[in-house]
């Protein structure tokens, strides 16, 4: 059956795709894939991008908008009707009216940019149009894509023996007493089913609560259920199962077994077919600044993440039966977000960190035939540069307003005055930070509200700043307006 299943989801998208190919000869279409881990601002991203997009920001890294050949972008009708629209207006107004950022991404959702533009000189010199499709969703759901691949066994064996790990024990303490009780072989109980469900999902809302709020452990709609609260597909858990263990039918296993199979077939494989198979350019937005503040072991979480986020990518590049019969990306950024908290002259350094946290992935992935990059970026600045005194010493800070109750040192902010900070400096050497040269909580990282946009002669507000949304754009989407 497994089998079967997977060949009519391949027939699915070969269709699909076969569909979606015809329609790009009438209009030329690409689907950009908005994704992160916990708080790594997808939605201000995606907002930004929007923003920059069709209010027509100069933006001189992205080469077709400094040439001045991006003649107009508007919102359009999304092609997908089932998936929710990105709520773009909401979100625009929480920056700039209220001064607070967005909620974070819950659910997939879609936005469609159509951008129309003049091509460069050449035999295909004139104007063209681009139908861009922003697909957001939670970096959770790209991560539960390896459990594809998986069997009940292998992932509670993996999961239980990774909750035993020094880092991890602490808060997987109440876990390990309630999996104490269960019996594997003991009879299918549904109430304890519920229980153990529960018991494992406290334990992965206490390390989404903790310093590995960086990384995740599948399954990642356990934490955002939605409209499947409650039901049988999310309502499993790991067991303690000794290497060999067979599983008996009617089992209390066997029922943690097929409700593990029924989150893969009603939650994971319809995401892979109906939106993950389907997306060509991928943005996976990072806080690395939290992970190196949170120390090594929560950036070898981080470095492992990552790793299986590429894994993720069926990448390579895209060939006319690759684009009819197996989509895949073949452009992934990876973006350390939030530079805004760091001094410009610290930007470098924390590329390189993540440089090196996806260097063992990227390499596979580019011989693949895939691109892989990597920047550092803030897609709302909301801060500005100063120095502060510090005794004798002249200090490289940032400016802007902490939001109501963030804490520096013995200061507790009311959300209303601005206050120069310094954040602390990163190593020179990526490496350095991996073997524990900065101790954790080394650094100041508040979190600051949203600039105040002023309002020009003609009654219109300034365009948002941002720091290299501009590479973004041209590494992700650059070569389609040539």
């Amino acid at each position: 059956m497994p089998l079967l299943s997977d060949l009519a989801s391949r027939a699915g998208s070969a269709a699909q795709s076969l569909w979606e190919a015809s329609g790009q000869l009438v209009q030329p279409s690409l689907r950009l894939g908005v994704t992160g881990l916990a708080r790594s601002g997808k939605t201000v991203f995606t907002t930004a991008l929007v923003h920059h997009l069709t209010r027509g920001t100069s933006l001189p890294a992205f080469r077709a908008s400094a040439e001045g050949r991006i003649r107009r972008a508007h919102l359009a009708h999304q092609p997908d009707d089932a998936v929710p629209r990105f709520p773009y207006e909401e979100h625009m107004a929480a920056l700039t009216e209220s001064r607070r950022w967005p909620q974070s991404t819950n659910r997939i959702s879609e936005l469609r940019v159509d951008i129309d533009y003049e091509r460069k000189g050449g035999w295909r010199t004139g104007p063209a149009s681009l139908a861009l499709d922003i697909v957001d969703y939670p970096g959770e759901w790209l991560l539960d894509l390896a459990l594809l691949d998986a069997g009940y066994a292998e992932w509670s064996r993996q999961t239980v023996e990774a909750s035993r790990k020094r880092d991890r024990a602490p808060v997987a303490g109440r876990w390990h007493e309630a999996l104490k009780t269960l019996d594997p072989s003991g009879s299918a109980d549904e109430l304890l089913a519920s229980k153990a469900s529960e018991a494992f999902k406290d334990y992965l809302t206490a390390l989404r609560a903790g310093s590995e709020a960086v990384a995740t452990t599948p399954p990642g709609r356990f934490l955002m259920p939605g409209d499947l609260a409650g039901s049988p597909a999310l309502t499993f858990a790991p067991l303690d199962l000794p290497q060999g263990h067979a599983i008996e039918p009617g089992s209390f296993a066997a029922l943690m077994e097929r409700r593990f199979e029924a989150y893969k077939t009603h939650v994971v494989r319809p995401f892979f077919r109906d939106h993950f198979q389907r997306i060509d350019r991928q943005i996976v937005l990072v806080d690395v600044l939290a992970a190196i503040d949170a120390g090594p072991v929560a950036l070898a979480e981080l470095e492992d993440a990552l790793d299986q986020v590429l894994m993720s990518f069926r990448t390579g590049r895209n060939t006319l039966l690759s684009r009819l019969f197996s989509p895949r990306a073949d452009r992934v950024l990876f973006a350390a977000t939030k530079a805004d908290h760091i001094h410009h002259t610290d930007h470098d350094r924390l590329d390189a960190i993540l440089r090196f946290l996806v260097n063992r992935a990227s390499r596979r992935t580019e011989a693949a035939g895939a691109r892989v990059g990597t920047v550092a970026l803030a897609s709302v600045r909301a801060t500005r540069e100063t120095t502060i005194r510090e005794g004798r010493e002249t200090l490289r800070a940032v400016a802007g307003v902490p939001e109501a109750g963030e804490r520096v040192g013995d200061d507790i902010f009311d959300g209303e005055a601005e206050a120069a900070i310094f954040p602390g400096e990163l190593p020179e050497s990526a490496e350095a930070v991996f073997q524990g040269a900065v101790p954790p909580g080394s650094f100041r990282f508040p979190r600051f509200r949203p600039p105040r946009l002023p309002m020009d002669a003609a009654g219109r507000m300034a365009k948002m700043p941002h720091i290299r949304l501009d590479r973004a754009l041209e590494f992700l989407l650059g070569d389609r307006f040539t």
